[in-house]
């Protein structure tokens, strides 16, 4: 890639291409500091309900489905690997390549979406969804919407961030397709993938507190 070009990249308010790249970077873990907040004390809400109610809670945990939430973890681990690979792709100027697998882990963000929308639709079936379909009775139900009332809350913000990272992958992947990414600038890949990261990361956490107290039951 030639001088021009590369200098091409760099918007007028940065001296060069790595003060550039920094700026970003550090813009893109403030907000993550910002999320591991923001989810920390949904994370913390949950820890003390469950410590107050933990038979409503191993309950509740029971009448998730276990086998569309560890599919989901698979899936979303799956297309965090795949868009490490993406960004090492374009590092290595395969803009193409880098793009096909920015597509890939978009699909599988929907693919994410799709089941567990489906699993929201078991849900209110069920009578599951408090404020809206709640049908539980008995001496558990009341600290069992509790449950219920985190886990949409949890499952919902984190669904939205899946969603804003479809967006964000499929918009990078046009772009890469377009060949406005290269080995010598690929700073917004970088950022997506770091932010797709975050996603995997949240989940890593969803999936042992939602599903696995009542399978471990």
């Amino acid at each position: 890639m030639n001088a021009s070009a590369h200098d091409l990249a760099v918007q007028q308010q940065f001296d060069d291409a790595p003060q550039q790249k920094a700026a970003a970077m550090l813009g893109m873990w403030a907000f993550i500091a910002t999320e591991v907040l923001f989810f920390g004390v949904l994370f913390a809400g949950y820890v003390i309900c469950r410590w107050r109610f933990p038979l409503a809670f191993l309950e509740g945990s029971a009448h998730t489905d276990f086998a569309l939430g560890t599919t989901e973890t698979a899936i979303l681990l799956t297309s965090g690997c795949i868009a490490a690979l993406a960004v090492r792709e374009i590092q290595l100027d395969n803009a193409r390549r880098s793009a096909i697998l920015l597509v890939v882990t978009a699909l599988l963000g929907v693919a994410f979406l799709v089941l567990h929308g489906m699993e929201y639709h078991d849900e209110y079936g069920e009578g599951l969804i408090p404020g809206l379909r709640y049908t539980q009775s008995g001496p558990g139900a009341a600290p069992m919407e509790i449950f219920f009332s985190l886990y949409y809350v949890i499952t919902g913000f984190h669904s939205l961030h899946v969603l804003i990272g479809v967006v964000l992958l499929l918009t990078m992947a046009v772009r890469t397709w377009r060949g406005q990414f290269h080995a010598d600038y690929y700073t917004p890949i970088e950022v997506a993938a770091l932010y797709w990261s975050l996603v995997d990361i949240v989940w890593i956490f969803v999936y042992p507190a939602i599903y696995l107290v009542g399978s471990s039951g």
